[in-house]
């Protein structure tokens, strides 16, 4: 995820990415590499490898078997897919054209690496609010979920995922380019860069995750006193309660904590510091823009490893069952 950012541009010959070095003013990779930047690279080249090994796994794994056909797998697909090609496409340019060097110059790469970066990244969000509006219907409106939330509906929220998506990351690029038209930066166009594009691609989907999930959470307690009250408060059903409301507070937090703590420290960076007259260290922001990226690589773990259908599936992914015949009718319960 990118956007306009204040960098400390005074300290461009000390304070500059590790792999990138100045000739005659221009930011170029150094064509001796040190230790530090080839280490920075390998792990970066694992985390591209992780991201998408993971989500490819999920894509197949629904794609493959039919028990997995069903309206709440298809907001996963979606969204592997989405950070899939965060693997693949975002990853590599965010390699080859640091963020730190598009801070100091934009070229066409650079604003190719931004459109790609800003549109998947938001589109991953944007996905993660449709599962959670499916799991408020499952969890709160259990009797009337699969009339609500059915294929159609689900083609529509992902068509909106991704057009909304593209949208974004269109404008706040056209807002990039109108910038290098003014002696100074234009209004209208920081007002969408820093912020506009940061409350539709992350402050609001985050307080409908926060809302709908605090609203399943509740729900989920009050499902459980009344299973209690139903079965005589024995000590067996008690304990059965009691792990079932841990279940689900540990469940919501992994989900919540993992999202905040990838995306929050970036989008606070770019949205408070440059209302201020403070300039953040190259560091600073590389190492948040690659935290936020991190979370395309989580996700899978987040919302398919701890599927036991998933788990299925990938042992026999895995161990190559499904090449030596017709699973797709397989039970992965």
């Amino acid at each position: 995820m990118e956007a306009g950012v204040t960098v400390n541009r005074t300290a461009i010959g000390t304070d500059i990415h590790p792999c990138y070095e100045i000739d005659h003013f221009n930011y170029r990779l150094t064509n001796t590499p040190s230790t530090v930047c080839v280490l920075l690279y390998i792990f970066l080249a694992l985390l591209s490898v992780v991201t998408i090994c993971g989500n490819l796994l999920v894509i197949i794994s629904i794609i493959y078997f039919k028990q997995l056909h069903t309206p709440t797998n298809y907001l996963i697909l979606s969204l592997a897919v989405a950070d899939l090609l965060v693997g693949i496409v975002v990853f590599p340019l965010s390699m080859a054209f640091s963020l730190s060097s598009c801070l100091y110059h934009e070229d066409l790469f650079c604003k190719v690496r931004s459109s790609f970066d800003i549109s998947l990244s938001t589109c991953s969000i944007l996905n993660l609010c449709c599962i959670s509006i499916d799991r408020y219907h499952a969890v709160c409106q259990p009797l009337t979920y699969r009339t609500k939330i059915n294929h159609h509906v689900v083609v529509i929220m992902i068509l909106l995922s991704w057009g909304v998506s593209a949208l974004i990351g269109t404008g706040v690029i056209i807002a990039g380019l109108n910038n290098e038209k003014c002696v100074e930066r234009c209004l209208i166009d920081v007002l969408i860069e820093n912020t506009v594009g940061p409350i539709l691609s992350f402050y609001l989907p985050v307080i409908i995750l926060l809302c709908i999930y605090l609203k399943i959470f509740l729900v989920a307690q009050r499902q459980a006193r009344s299973f209690q009250n139903t079965t005589g408060h024995s000590t067996k059903s008690g304990a059965t309660v009691s792990k079932m409301e841990r279940k689900a507070t540990k469940t919501l937090a992994i989900v919540l904590g993992v999202f905040l703590l990838c995306w929050t420290p970036f989008f606070l960076c770019i949205t408070f510091v440059p209302l201020s007259n403070n300039s953040v260290p190259v560091p600073v922001i590389e190492t948040l823009n690659w935290l936020t990226l991190s979370n395309s690589m989580l996700n899978p773990f987040i919302y398919a490893f701890f599927y036991s259908w998933f788990r299925a599936a990938l042992r026999m992914i895995i161990s190559g069952k499904v090449f030596q015949g017709d699973f797709a009718n397989s039970n992965l319960n």
